[in-house]
């Protein structure tokens, strides 16, 4: 109606048009007037891009607030819907039971998954990777306090090395007092005599989930769940090299820069380093 109003009289096209004067100019002023949320939309996309799609709304506004913005979570969420802006799903892990081999350890964890202190609650699992046919497994060790991955290995068969290189690296960050329980389900590599005096030596109490119990170690399985959703599903690997290669990248993202709302919106190992409050 703009452009006509330049070769015919506005009361001419509004009764053409069956609308009323105060109704056209209402709709030109809304249409003048500038999104105030447009900058914000910025940095919600600058965010999700920052992260790969990793982040839902509740990480956004977490890390909007840090940058001293005061929005609410429904904000972000409503204007991530404008903007088609979505998470991840999270898919399920690979299972390493094969049946009764070596001894099974009690659940000492028993689904108590917080911890008051570094070096004290540590999970483990081991989770597959299929790429063009070949498969990387990838054996990670958690820490209950925080969240950080603080060792891991892969290896291109679930062979005991596999989990074995991954403890020694582990145990190799113990203080001289540390004795934590290291749990983990009842797989095959954990029920190993080998496996075993190695946490034996360390003074490390073993614990296991109960068989075919996934929940009993869910903290690791949350762990793999967001790892395939945030970083293997969004890429493409050509071989495993470039897999390896990605996943040290990813840990080393998600240990240092990818935020936890339990931890007060920080990494990792943000909060294991922050100065202690007085």
């Amino acid at each position: 109606m703009n452009e006509l109003r330049q070769q015919f009289p506005l009361a001419g096209l509004l009764k053409l048009a069956g609308l009323a004067r105060s109704t056209f100019y209402y709709q030109q002023k809304v249409s003048q007037v500038a999104d105030k949320h447009q900058a914000l939309k910025q940095q919600i996309q600058s965010i999700f891009a920052r992260h790969k799609g990793r982040y839902g709304y509740r990480r956004i506004t977490s890390a909007l607030q840090k940058l001293g913005k005061q929005v609410n979570h429904k904000t972000v969420q409503r204007l991530m819907t404008r903007l088609g802006l979505k998470s991840l799903v999270r898919p399920k892990k690979y299972r390493s039971y094969k049946g009764e081999v070596g001894h099974a350890a009690p659940n000492t964890l028993q689904r108590q998954f917080d911890a008051q202190g570094a070096n004290q609650k540590w999970v483990t699992d081991v989770t597959e990777f299929n790429v063009a046919g070949e498969k990387l497994y990838l054996s990670p060790v958690m820490d209950l306090y925080n969240g950080e991955i603080i060792a891991f290995e892969t290896a291109k068969r679930p062979v005991f090395e596999l989990v074995s290189t991954m403890l020694k690296k582990a145990l190799a960050k113990l203080g001289p007092h540390d004795k934590p329980i290291l749990h983990s389900d009842q797989g095959w590599q954990y029920r190993m005599p080998a496996y075993q005096r190695l946490l034996q030596q360390r003074q490390v109490v073993q614990s296991m989930s109960r068989k075919g119990n996934c929940l009993d170690n869910a903290a690791m399985e949350s762990f793999f769940a967001v790892l395939k959703s945030e970083f293997f599903y969004l890429n493409k690997f050509s071989n495993l090299d470039e897999l390896t290669t990605g996943l040290k990248k990813y840990i080393h993202y998600y240990n240092h820069d990818r935020i936890k709302l339990k931890l007060n919106g920080l990494s990792p190992v943000q909060y294991r380093t922050q100065p202690l409050a007085a």
